[in-house]
């Protein structure tokens, strides 16, 4: 029997994950893996880089998952600094050039394809964006570099452009390291991924630690010194100096290859696959990670979601179809957790604007409770914001701000919406209580109550 040949494109979390679970199902002398990834790193953790810029955590090695050595020692051909240029699905082959050796370019033929080619940061077409001194920080290569220019620069003013996950982390890092910290954000508020009442808590809170948070200003370019490097970012309002800029202003799906390939492509830009994850109208290619939109449960429309929790677990069900098995990916609920400071925040499900454009009717309910008894040392503060379906009463969103314990709160509200649960049922929840962890009632469930309540007043 032939042996079949399996290509990955993407070295990271989904690529490696399907190559590993697809080289366990099958035998090395029944399936060839080779997998190509353009930079330095493989298997990694792109979320702890916040925190290895901070100095809470060692890198770039304490966040490699398993090395490149490590994934040869279980036959998996990888290829480190080797991209790939050219999709050939009619040939069923892929180009490749070798970064680092010249630019020599060759064909490898596959059977079967994986794409797992991940984000890339956005970066607009602004005068001196791509200055030295301008940090995206999406890869371990731009994490290392963003060091580099900390500890060479002698001054200590930092810009963060965008106040999202990346932007709030980056500002706490940052501060972390004795920076003084200006955050500048388009929208009206910081973590547009909350509504915009939630984000003037994190606003709020953000200017009591310090960090100057200007929102509702447009970025217009990068000033540079004498020697060609960043030294200030300018907005329409004003001239904020900068000895160095951080962009944060989320990434776009990398498709570049998909695209040009003729592959189906959703309205973020991202790839569009089936349940099994394997590429619309393809028979022998899948796809996973950053690069591919997936099914939204709540309001049955695909999105583009950039996690490695999902990264993983798409590269799990390929890996599973591509080995000979079945498995498959059935959605999200869009759940996040982040944190600056010790301020946590968390989402799930939709918000208000989602709900709206899903052309559903609904109710919100907020509550300000504290994270453990009123009574019990170290209680703090803690908002929790939950909508929920006018008519049916069913659990839509949820959004907790808050201090100690309040982010992973949100795992509650995530596991009742993928249970399709009423916020009248989730009151009856069973929830741990004692009063170092939460009160007698807990605030999900202070928040459940209310909302149910608003959902028996609106009637129908």
């Amino acid at each position: 029997m032939a042996t079949e040949r399996l290509v990955v494109v993407g070295g990271d979390a989904a690529g490696m994950a399907a190559a590993s679970q697809a080289r366990r199902l099958r035998k090395p002398g029944e399936l060839a893996i080779t997998a190509f990834e353009r930079g330095h790193f493989t298997s990694y953790s792109a979320c702890g880089i916040p925190y290895w810029v901070g100095g809470d955590v060692d890198g770039p090695d304490a966040l490699i998952a398993r090395t490149a050595e490590e994934h040869r020692a279980r036959d998996i051909d990888l290829r480190m600094r080797t991209e790939v240029t050219e999709l050939d699905l009619d040939r069923g082959r892929v180009r490749t050039r070798e970064l680092d050796n010249g630019g020599r370019e060759s064909w490898t033929g596959f059977d079967k394809l994986v794409l797992a080619t991940g984000a890339r940061p956005r970066r607009p077409g602004l005068p001196g964006i791509d200055a030295p001194g301008v940090h995206g920080v999406q890869t371990l290569d731009d994490g290392q570099a963003l060091l580099d220019t900390l500890d060479a620069s002698s001054g200590r003013r930092a810009v963060v452009v965008g106040a999202g996950y990346i932007g709030v982390e980056m500002a706490e890092a940052l501060i972390r390291r004795g920076y003084e910290v200006t955050v500048l954000e388009q929208s009206a508020q910081p973590m547009s991924t909350l509504d915009p009442d939630m984000g003037a808590l994190v606003h709020e809170a953000m200017c009591g630690m310090g960090i100057e948070t200007v929102c509702g200003t447009t970025v217009t370019g990068v000033l540079t010194d004498a020697e060609g490097r960043a030294r200030a970012v300018t907005t329409e309002d004003g001239e904020y100096p900068a000895d160095v800029v951080v962009l944060g202003l989320g990434v776009r799906p990398e498709t570049t290859l998909a695209a040009a390939a003729g592959l189906p492509l959703g309205e973020s830009g991202g790839l569009l696959t089936d349940l099994a994850m394997r590429v619309r109208g393809q028979d022998h290619i899948w796809a996973g990670g950053d690069c591919v939109e997936v099914l939204d449960l709540i309001s049955g429309r695909t999105r583009h979601i950039a996690l490695g929790t999902h990264a993983n677990k798409h590269g799990q069900v390929i890996g599973a179809n591509v080995g000979g098995g079945y498995a498959t990916f059935p959605g999200v609920v869009g759940t996040a957790v982040s944190k600056v400071c010790d301020l946590e925040i968390a989402r799930t499900g939709l918000l208000e604007r989602e709900v709206l454009a899903a052309g559903l009717r609904f109710v919100t309910a907020t509550v300000e409770a504290t994270n453990r008894a009123g009574y019990y040392p170290g209680a703090r503060p803690m908002h929790v914001k939950m909508l929920a379906e006018r008519r049916t009463g069913r659990l839509l969103g949820v959004q907790i701000v808050g201090r100690e314990g309040a982010g992973k709160r949100v795992d509650i509200a995530a596991v009742a919406l993928t249970a399709g649960m009423t916020v009248e049922r989730m009151t009856a929840l069973d929830l741990g209580y004692a009063p170092p962890f939460s009160p007698v009632w807990d605030p999900v469930l202070v928040a459940a109550r209310k909302a149910a309540g608003a959902v028996r007043a609106a009637g129908t």
